[in-house]
Order: C-alpha cells, then structure tokens, then sequence
C-alpha cells in the first residue's frame, strides 16, 4: 500500500516531520530532560500517600514496577532506531499492525495526556495550598489548579525551543528536594513508622498487583523522547539514550526517596498528607522552613511536567492527524516551529473540565485519575511491546545474532507481560471506565474513515506499492516486483510512482 504520510524520507531510512518552518531543536540534554521532566512531575511528590493504605508491601510493587518501567524504556528505544518520526507508540502500531491499530494508540495516549495532566496538576495543588488555601476549599483547590494548568499551556503556544528549556530549567529545581531524600533522608528512617507491611490486608500478590498500578504513574512519560523524535536532533541516537538515561535516573531517586518518606512520617500521618516530602522534611529538621523548601520544588516540578505532558497532549494527535487518522484541526500550526495549537487548547480544555468534575465528584481524587491515566496509557505501552516483538521475529531476524535475537524477544516480552499486569492491577472498576472511554474512539474513527473515503479519487484508492522506509508511517513487507504502473492520485495526499525498465539483450552487455 502507498505510504500516506507526509514524513520526508531520508537514506537512513528514517522520517522526519515536515511542518512548516519545524526544527530539531531538543539535543541529548533537553531530550533526556523532557523524559526526566516529564516522568518526574508532582505524582512522586504525592506517591507515598496514595501508596500508604497498602503498608510497606508497596515498595516491593515500586521495585517491581521499576523493572517494568526499564523494559518498556529499552523496548521504546529500540523501536525509535527504526522511525525517527513524531508519534512514538501511534507510528509503532501503525507500522505494525495497520492503521486501526495506530489510531487506538493515538486515542489512548492522548487520552493519557491530558487526563494524567489532570492527576498532575492535583497532587501540585496539594502543595501549592501548603502557602495559600490551607483549609482546601474546593472552590479555591480548583482555581488554582486550573492556573497550574494554563501555564504550561501558554509556554507551549511560545514555541519548542522555549519548552525545551523551560523543562530543563524545571527538572534541575524538581531533583534538589528528591536527591535529599533519597540520601540524607535515609538517615533518619525510624522503622516504627512504617507500620504493618501489608496494610491493606489484601493477599500478598493482590496487595503488589494493587500498589503496582498505582506505583506505574510515576513512570508515565518515558517514552516521552520517542512522542516528539521528529523535534530531537540525530533521533535516532539520542531518543533511545535520553529514554533509558532518564528512566534510570528516575528509578534511583523514586525508590530511595519512597523509602525515605515511609521511614520518617508515621504510617497513620502520611495516608492523610497531601504533601508528604513536605511533612518528611519537617520531621527531620523540625519547624516548617524545610517542608516550605520541598514544596516550592514540588510546586516548580509540577509545572515542568505540565509543561512536558502539554507538549505530548499535542504531538501524539499532530502525527495522527498528518496521516488521517485525528481530527484535521490537530495538524494546524502555528510560528516557525510548527506549534500545534489546536492540540494544546483542546487537552488544556479537557484537562480542566476533569478536573473540576473530579473536585466535585471524588474523595481520593488522585487515586482516581491516576488508575485511569495508568490503564489508557498501558495500551499503548502493550502495543509497543508487541510491536516490537513483531519486528524482531517477523521482520528483523534474518539481521540479529541469535544472542541478540534473544535479548530483544526476552526484553519486549517482559514489557508486554508487565503491561498485562498493570491493567489487572488497575482494578475492575478503572478497566470499566477506561474501555468506556478507549471505545468512544470508534465512532470518531469510523468518521475519519468515512470523510478520507468521500476524498479518494472515484476509480478508489491507489495500488499498492513497497515502501522501504522505516520513517514511513505505513511501511508493508517487501513484495514481488511489479510491471510499469502509474497509481490514481490520492487529493491531498502525496502519489508514489513506480516504474520499472524492462532489461534487454543491449544492457546485459
């Protein structure tokens, strides 16, 4: 089938976007500080509450989680080598599996994104109100959590370059407070403050399952990278290393620091905090100067990873949107770096009326939004996986070592099992919602299909010709050679043309 997308091909191999007046602006720092940024936002400042009721049981979910996580960033790694277009999980499962597929993706990922801006943007109100509002009244906690939206919001609509650095900035200020906990605060740890160490009274295995659907928010974002690789220079060597540096990176801190917080606030104290960091560091330095501190870097921290999961909230439909399978409203840019605005004020928008309803509707609102975030974001993930075993065993063998072979199958098999366990962990009632959600995507998609149908020319769509580019959104196996054919021409939509010179007796010699 022609490649319908408007990536340019390059010798690679490899597609890049082709926006208007768009450039590779995020080299290896700004690239890994985006995965950073955007893992690390305020859901790890607010983890160790939502873990509690579970009991220290929870840190062996975390651990678990973390070799989850690292398989899922190796996975996406390696996967970004063979496009270094925009899109991440919507152009694997689309080169994979077809374009029904890639738009599931692309609708569950970018209901992630904006929903997990929702869950974000709770856990920093949380802080926030350490200052202002103590007494959290709704109406006040939903002022200032849509504020906390809108700003990464405007930064976004500025360009690519000032979200670059915005996130570096950002994700430099976020590591102080965790650094701390993760070393000085483990010197403080009293075990009598952890309590019981399975809490919750589940089974062992229900209570690790439980916490570990919880625990994977903290990870959401580390394929951040490979989202927007058509913006990051030599992608196809800086996506797969700011994904597997900044996830790392992330897994020490995250453990030590989870560890710390559940060592220095008691266990019946930290299920009600709403800014436990902040009640961690009072309790080592006593008085308030040293939680006022943490919160200020929480606070700092959720804006950068508002700041990042913006970006994404527009990227994953922007590629979709190029290939006909988003509402064309997501393709519009705007400036020199092709910001897609549409994508932004639209997420913006959806992010805030969650997050109100939320306010209004939920107790624990962010247990609730973090379970919905983390199951529309492991279908992605589990696509992924499995695309990346597809490619190893159907199109890449022939070129691995078997040693090699093993490894990738071994890796993409761990992070497809992983994301099964993350969604039977989310819970019955999360998998309802999340369903709920993931297929009101049909009728939207049987609606792109209809609309690019009505465009094609009236003698249909054109034949189907080897696309030999990974960068190709819609990449098929090689096939047998085909005589001298001219294709009908899609409207809108670039026409391949392949000719074929028959040999004769004069060129063989």
């Amino acid at each position: 089938m022609l490649s319908t997308s408007r990536e340019s091909e390059s010798p690679g191999g490899t597609g890049t976007d082709r926006r208007p007046g768009a450039k590779s602006s995020l080299g290896l720092p700004a690239a890994t500080a985006l995965v950073i940024g955007s893992i690390i936002g305020t859901g790890v400042f607010a983890l160790p509450s939502a873990l509690a009721p579970y009991g220290p049981i929870s840190l062996v979910a975390f651990a678990a989680v973390t070799v989850g996580a690292l398989a899922l960033a190796v996975t996406f790694g390696a996967l970004s080598k063979r496009t270094s277009s925009s899109g991440g999980p919507y152009v694997y499962a689309r080169e994979a599996f077809g374009e029904f597929a890639g738009f599931l993706n692309a609708w569950s990922y970018w209901i992630t994104a904006w929903a997990g801006n929702a869950a974000i943007v709770v856990a920093w109100v949380g802080y926030v109100e350490v200052f202002v509002n103590t007494g959290h009244q709704v109406g006040g906690s939903v002022l200032i959590a849509l504020v906390g939206l809108w700003i990464p919001a405007a930064v976004n609509l500025t360009g690519v370059r000032n979200t670059g650095a915005f996130q570096v900035i950002t994700t430099v200020v976020k590591f102080v407070p965790l650094i701390f906990m993760a070393t000085i605060g483990l010197l403080f740890v009293d075990p009598d403050n952890f309590g019981p160490f399975n809490a919750g009274g589940q089974s062992t295995l229900g209570a690790i399952s439980a916490a570990a659907a919880i625990a994977l928010f903290s990870y959401l974002g580390l394929e951040a990278a490979s989202v927007v690789a058509g913006r990051v220079r030599e992608p196809g060597r800086n996506v797969p290393r700011a994904t597997v540096y900044g996830t790392l990176a992330c897994a020490v801190i995250y453990i030590l620091g989870t560890l710390a917080v559940f060592g220095t606030v008691s266990h019946g104290a930290l299920g009600s905090s709403t800014a436990p960091f902040t009640d961690a560091a009072n309790n080592i330095f006593g008085g308030t100067w040293a939680g006022n501190t943490v919160a200020v870097a929480a606070i700092v921290s959720g804006i950068g990873a508002l700041n990042g999961w913006t970006m994404l909230c527009a990227e994953m439909p922007y590629a979709a949107a190029r290939d006909g399978l988003f509402p064309a409203a997501f393709a519009r840019t705007r400036g020199t770096s092709g910001v897609p605005i549409f994508g932004i004020v639209v997420s913006t928008v959806l992010a805030s009326l969650i997050t109100v309803f939320s306010y209004t509707r939920f107790d624990d609102v962010f247990t609730k939004i973090v379970l919905l975030s983390v199951l529309t974001a492991v279908i992605p993930y589990l696509f992924s996986a499995a695309a990346q075993l597809y490619w190893v065993l159907v199109r890449g063998r022939d070129g691995l070592t078997l040693g090699r072979l093993v490894r990738d199958v071994t890796v993409a098999a761990l992070a497809m099992a992983f994301s099964y366990w993350s969604i039977q962990g989310s819970g019955y009632q999360t998998v309802y919602y999340g369903l709920f959600v993931l297929l009101l995507g049909l009728p939207v998609y049987v609606w792109l299909k209809r609309t690019r149908h009505e465009g094609e020319a009236p003698d249909g769509p054109a034949p189907a010709a080897s696309d030999k580019s990974s960068g190709s959104a819609a990449a098929v196996l090689p096939g047998p050679r085909a005589p001298e054919t001219t294709p009908a021409r899609l409207p809108g939509r670039r026409t391949t043309v392949v000719r074929f010179r028959r040999s004769t007796r004069r060129d063989q010699h």
